[in-house]
């Protein structure tokens, strides 16, 4: 989409080119370094004052100056509203606060102090606190409220224990195979894409497992060596445990979306669209179509892709994944 302003020295709206200088700004005597961005209109080159470049530098000096004084952020703010399924009211109310001071604070009107940053970061961070501060204080907010806020730690710390299962990614793995008939090398690709939009949405991993570049795609290798015997037969996967108590709502949502508009494909079809993306070609630079490799695909590489697609294909929710299944599905069909 082109980019455009008015030029002052033009005297009309002009389309403008960006460049990034690291500059610093001053707060009570400090200095703050961060990424500024410029504008330059195309036509006369001077330098154009634009009210985004005014409002997106704001923002970057804010991030900077957080980061440095560790002070915790918007949309760290946001995160504990989410992940334990709470209203900024009962927030409030459970620390103390009044509502104006939170909602000041998620608005980005106002910056924490340290102390009220340093408490917000220990709940975002430390589920069993947040579990203290719930017991201790549920007087201060409705029943219902105070059972919905319970529910979701405790599946928190049910995942986290992960009730004497071997790994995260079985959890997940017992869930799908579940919900759907699904064969290992379609599993494997669906694990990964629930890797990654997990990522892209919730800026934190589904499972903690690393995946490889093998020649057919993203590899899960201990998943791969449990499910083998199974060939091109559908997994059966009997779990001796109440997966549904275990994953959280987030999860199981991420996960019934991935299945619904990835799980549509058969593995080859799974397989063929992994191997138009950035994540498994960067990780097999290099190497020859059929060589064998063991290469980590980096969940870097992972979330920094997946969020260029969420923002690509104007993602605001999890069902709108569906843009992309099907992108890919047509870029695969033309080869």
């Amino acid at each position: 989409m082109t980019k455009s302003g008015f030029c002052e020295n033009c005297n009309k709206l002009v389309s403008y080119n960006t460049i990034e200088k690291n500059t610093y700004q001053i707060i009570r005597e400090k200095k703050y370094y961060y990424n500024k961005l410029y504008a330059f209109c195309k036509e006369c080159g001077e330098e154009l004052s634009e009210n985004s470049i005014t409002d997106e530098n704001l923002r970057r000096l804010d991030i900077a100056y957080r980061l440095e004084e560790h002070i915790i952020s918007v949309e760290e703010i946001s995160e504990i509203l989410r992940k334990y399924k709470i209203g900024k009211k009962p927030l409030a109310k459970l620390l103390g606060w009044g509502e104006v001071t939170l909602i000041r604070y998620l608005n980005g009107e106002n910056v924490p102090t340290r102390p009220y940053s340093d408490e917000l970061y220990k709940i975002l961070n430390d589920s069993n606190y947040m579990l203290e501060i719930l017991e201790k204080n549920k007087e201060r907010i409705t029943e219902k409220a105070y059972n919905k806020v319970k529910k979701e730690i405790n599946a928190m710390n049910r995942w986290n224990l992960k009730n004497g299962i071997d790994s995260q990614i079985e959890i997940v793995v017992a869930y799908i195979t579940n919900k759907t008939e699904i064969t290992p090398l379609a599993l494997q690709k669906i694990l990964y894409y629930a890797q990654g939009f997990y990522m892209a949405f919730f800026g934190k991993e589904l499972f903690h497992e690393d995946c490889q570049a093998w020649v057919h795609g993203p590899v899960f290798s201990d998943i791969y060596n449990k499910f083998r015997p199974y060939g091109y037969d559908s997994i059966k996967f009997e779990a001796d445990y109440d997966i549904e108590d275990i994953l959280d709502e987030d999860r199981k949502e991420l996960l019934d979306v991935i299945i619904n508009y990835f799980g549509y494909y058969n593995g080859k079809a799974l397989e063929k669209m992994s191997h138009i993306e950035k994540p498994w070609l960067m990780a097999r630079a290099g190497l020859g179509p059929d060589e064998n490799s063991n290469n980590i695909i980096s969940k870097k590489s992972i979330l920094e892709y997946f969020k260029s697609v969420k923002e690509k294909y104007n993602m605001v929710n999890i069902l709108d994944i569906r843009n992309y299944s099907g992108y890919l599905f047509n870029e695969i069909s033309k080869m």
